[in-house]
Protein backbone atom coordinates (compact mmCIF):
# COMPACT_ATOMS: atom_id res chain seq x y z
CA UNK A 1 0.00 0.00 0.00
CA UNK A 2 1.63 3.30 -1.19
CA UNK A 3 1.59 6.22 1.49
CA UNK A 4 -0.50 9.81 1.22
CA UNK A 5 1.55 12.46 0.24
CA UNK A 6 0.94 16.22 -0.68
CA UNK A 7 2.03 15.50 -4.43
CA UNK A 8 -0.25 12.56 -5.32
CA UNK A 9 -2.36 12.86 -7.84
CA UNK A 10 -5.87 12.31 -6.93
CA UNK A 11 -9.57 11.25 -8.96
CA UNK A 12 -12.83 10.90 -6.63
CA UNK A 13 -15.77 9.28 -8.72
CA UNK A 14 -18.69 9.46 -6.68
CA UNK A 15 -21.92 6.75 -7.48
CA UNK A 16 -24.27 9.25 -6.28
CA UNK A 17 -27.09 6.76 -6.64
CA UNK A 18 -25.42 5.04 -3.70
CA UNK A 19 -24.59 7.19 -1.39
CA UNK A 20 -28.40 9.23 -1.82
CA UNK A 21 -30.14 5.66 -1.05
CA UNK A 22 -27.62 4.66 1.96
CA UNK A 23 -27.93 8.21 3.52
CA UNK A 24 -31.55 8.26 3.27
CA UNK A 25 -32.30 4.43 4.55
CA UNK A 26 -30.00 4.84 7.62
CA UNK A 27 -30.03 8.44 8.14
CA UNK A 28 -32.81 10.42 6.22
CA UNK A 29 -30.15 13.11 5.40
CA UNK A 30 -28.56 13.99 1.98
CA UNK A 31 -24.41 13.79 1.27
CA UNK A 32 -22.71 16.89 1.48
CA UNK A 33 -20.73 16.90 -1.09
CA UNK A 34 -18.41 19.75 -0.64
CA UNK A 35 -17.35 17.71 2.64
CA UNK A 36 -16.72 14.34 0.58
CA UNK A 37 -14.88 16.01 -1.49
CA UNK A 38 -12.59 18.22 0.61
CA UNK A 39 -12.12 14.89 2.46
CA UNK A 40 -11.53 12.63 -0.51
CA UNK A 41 -8.48 14.75 -1.65
CA UNK A 42 -7.20 15.77 2.08
CA UNK A 43 -4.42 18.29 0.67
CA UNK A 44 -3.76 16.08 -2.18
CA UNK A 45 -3.68 17.69 -6.01
CA UNK A 46 -7.16 16.96 -7.20
CA UNK A 47 -6.31 15.96 -11.28
CA UNK A 48 -10.69 15.05 -11.79
CA UNK A 49 -13.48 14.61 -9.67
CA UNK A 50 -16.82 12.98 -11.18
CA UNK A 51 -20.53 12.42 -9.83
CA UNK A 52 -22.17 9.80 -11.57
CA UNK A 53 -26.01 11.06 -11.60
CA UNK A 54 -29.40 9.55 -12.90
CA UNK A 55 -32.16 11.99 -13.89
CA UNK A 56 -35.45 10.71 -13.12
CA UNK A 57 -36.95 13.97 -14.04
CA UNK A 58 -37.38 15.07 -10.21
CA UNK A 59 -37.87 18.54 -9.97
CA UNK A 60 -35.19 19.69 -8.10
CA UNK A 61 -32.68 17.47 -9.43
CA UNK A 62 -31.36 19.99 -12.09
CA UNK A 63 -30.45 22.42 -8.93
CA UNK A 64 -28.20 19.32 -8.18
CA UNK A 65 -26.41 18.77 -10.64
CA UNK A 66 -25.69 22.77 -11.14
CA UNK A 67 -24.35 22.39 -7.03
CA UNK A 68 -22.25 19.58 -7.75
CA UNK A 69 -20.59 21.28 -10.49
CA UNK A 70 -20.35 24.49 -8.34
CA UNK A 71 -18.37 22.48 -5.59
CA UNK A 72 -15.86 21.19 -8.28
CA UNK A 73 -17.41 17.88 -9.57
CA UNK A 74 -17.45 17.18 -13.45
CA UNK A 75 -21.68 15.53 -13.66
CA UNK A 76 -22.06 12.77 -15.67
CA UNK A 77 -25.86 12.32 -15.90
CA UNK A 78 -27.48 8.95 -17.23
CA UNK A 79 -31.73 8.96 -18.20
CA UNK A 80 -33.29 6.58 -16.17
CA UNK A 81 -34.37 3.71 -18.37
CA UNK A 82 -38.41 2.20 -17.74
CA UNK A 83 -38.94 -1.16 -19.39
CA UNK A 84 -42.54 -2.56 -20.85
CA UNK A 85 -43.08 -4.28 -17.19
CA UNK A 86 -42.93 -0.99 -15.58
CA UNK A 87 -39.24 -1.54 -13.95
CA UNK A 88 -36.38 0.99 -13.91
CA UNK A 89 -32.98 0.80 -14.34
CA UNK A 90 -30.15 3.25 -14.14
CA UNK A 91 -26.81 2.45 -12.95
CA UNK A 92 -23.24 3.93 -13.65
CA UNK A 93 -20.80 0.12 -12.68
CA UNK A 94 -19.31 -0.04 -15.95
CA UNK A 95 -19.43 3.80 -16.44
CA UNK A 96 -17.20 4.56 -13.16
CA UNK A 97 -15.14 1.28 -14.20
CA UNK A 98 -14.31 2.50 -17.63
CA UNK A 99 -13.60 6.05 -16.08
CA UNK A 100 -11.42 4.41 -13.31
CA UNK A 101 -9.44 2.41 -15.39
CA UNK A 102 -8.93 5.28 -18.32
CA UNK A 103 -7.39 7.61 -15.60
CA UNK A 104 -4.91 4.99 -13.64
CA UNK A 105 -2.29 6.20 -15.88
CA UNK A 106 -3.12 9.65 -14.87
CA UNK A 107 -3.36 9.65 -11.32
CA UNK A 108 -1.64 8.10 -7.91
CA UNK A 109 -4.94 7.44 -6.46
CA UNK A 110 -8.39 6.92 -7.18
CA UNK A 111 -10.95 7.06 -4.59
CA UNK A 112 -14.57 5.48 -5.19
CA UNK A 113 -17.48 7.42 -3.27
CA UNK A 114 -19.21 3.87 -2.99
CA UNK A 115 -20.47 1.02 -0.92
CA UNK A 116 -21.24 -0.98 -3.71
CA UNK A 117 -19.43 -4.71 -3.97
CA UNK A 118 -19.54 -4.69 -7.65
CA UNK A 119 -16.55 -1.99 -7.86
CA UNK A 120 -14.32 -4.95 -5.61
CA UNK A 121 -12.92 -6.19 -8.47
CA UNK A 122 -12.17 -3.16 -9.95
CA UNK A 123 -10.26 -2.06 -6.81
CA UNK A 124 -8.03 -5.16 -7.11
CA UNK A 125 -6.98 -4.25 -10.95
CA UNK A 126 -6.05 -0.92 -10.01
CA UNK A 127 -4.01 -1.83 -7.18
CA UNK A 128 -2.53 -4.54 -9.62
CA UNK A 129 -1.39 -1.38 -11.88
CA UNK A 130 -0.12 0.56 -8.81
CA UNK A 131 -2.66 2.85 -8.26
CA UNK A 132 -3.88 3.67 -4.89
CA UNK A 133 -7.71 3.04 -4.35
CA UNK A 134 -9.18 4.63 -1.49
CA UNK A 135 -13.01 3.73 -0.87
CA UNK A 136 -15.73 5.68 0.84
CA UNK A 137 -19.19 4.58 1.96
CA UNK A 138 -21.15 4.25 5.05
CA UNK A 139 -20.35 0.97 6.67
CA UNK A 140 -23.51 -0.29 7.90
CA UNK A 141 -24.23 -0.80 4.38
CA UNK A 142 -21.10 -0.81 2.27
CA UNK A 143 -19.97 -4.38 0.90
CA UNK A 144 -17.43 -6.09 2.37
CA UNK A 145 -15.54 -7.16 -0.36
CA UNK A 146 -15.36 -3.80 -1.04
CA UNK A 147 -13.51 -2.61 2.33
CA UNK A 148 -11.03 -5.40 1.65
CA UNK A 149 -10.40 -4.80 -1.86
CA UNK A 150 -9.38 -0.88 -1.39
CA UNK A 151 -6.43 0.17 0.59
CA UNK A 152 -8.31 2.36 2.88
CA UNK A 153 -12.03 2.44 3.35
CA UNK A 154 -13.47 5.64 5.21
CA UNK A 155 -16.43 5.15 6.99
CA UNK A 156 -18.77 8.21 6.24
CA UNK A 157 -20.94 7.12 8.90
CA UNK A 158 -17.90 8.01 11.80
CA UNK A 159 -18.62 11.81 10.52
CA UNK A 160 -21.49 12.57 10.37
CA UNK A 161 -20.88 15.93 10.80
CA UNK A 162 -18.46 16.42 7.59
CA UNK A 163 -20.58 14.42 4.97
CA UNK A 164 -24.10 15.14 5.60
CA UNK A 165 -26.30 17.10 5.75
Amino acid sequence: MSEIHPDQRVAVLADSQNLYHSAQSVYSRNIDYSGLLDEAVSDRSLVRAIAYVIRADSPEEESFFEALRDIGFETKIKEIKTFADGSKKADWDLGMSLDAVSLASHVDTVVLCTGDGDFARLCSHLRHEGVRVEAMGFGNSAADELIEAADDFVDLAEKEDTFLL
